[in-house]
């Protein structure tokens, strides 16, 4: 969920530059001593968690289709009955054994990413409508001035899908794919392409 930040002042934009990885999670790179634990890293869920249990896996692509060893992700997602655990949710209680927030750096070796998590609930739209199941996308990698922003939505949710007031929204309805994350069993895969023929959907939030 995202939280008003109009309290503070925003400041001049760099490039995440090739090492945005290695600073936000050292241990991971094999550096001790800065964190007991990388942040993000620990589980999103536990053995009382509620919901189905997923695991999200795929790769960012650059433009010439190489999937990226250096790049970051953070997921953040509503639980399984639709609420977030933040200080903003104000429609009910938070599943308190979900965490809903995670960050992971891309295999050093093959650059894919993995979140083991649960399939949120739905969530409503500003307006009132619900939002279908979906799980929001943070990317930073070398070159990304500002970290961009997408959602995953789900292949088995044709019909919430169809009804989501943000996926509705698209008039190129041929980029919508780029927006679904592909289920077989309890695995969602997702790849996310920076450019390209296949380029993700980014959102200016």
């Amino acid at each position: 969920m995202v939280q008003p930040l109009s309290y503070l002042k925003e400041s001049p934009s760099q490039t995440a530059g090739p090492y945005v990885h290695i600073g936000c999670t050292p241990n991971f790179v094999g550096i001790g001593g800065v964190y007991d634990t990388d942040l993000g890293a620990g589980p999103m869920v536990n053995d009382k968690t509620r919901g189905e249990r997923i695991t999200i896996r795929g790769f960012v692509y650059d433009g010439a289709g190489t999937a990226l060893k250096d790049a970051l992700i953070e997921v953040w997602q509503a639980d399984a009955q639709g609420f977030y655990n933040s200080p903003s949710e104000t429609r009910g209680a938070a599943d308190p054994n979900f965490f809903g927030w995670a960050r992971c750096p891309g295999d050093m070796a093959t650059g894919e990413f993995v979140f083991e998590t649960i399939k949120p609930g739905r969530v409503p739209f500003r307006d009132g409508r619900l939002m279908a199941p979906h799980v929001t996308f943070w990317i930073v990698a070398r070159g990304i001035n500002l970290g961009l922003h997408t959602r995953m939505y789900f292949s088995d949710e044709e019909q919430a899908n169809a009804e989501d007031p943000i996926l509705s929204r698209i008039e190129h309805r041929m980029r919508v794919p780029t927006l679904i994350g592909q289920r077989e069993g309890d695995t969602i895969t997702f790849d996310i392409h920076l450019q390209g023929e296949k380029e993700t959907i980014f959102f200016d939030i």
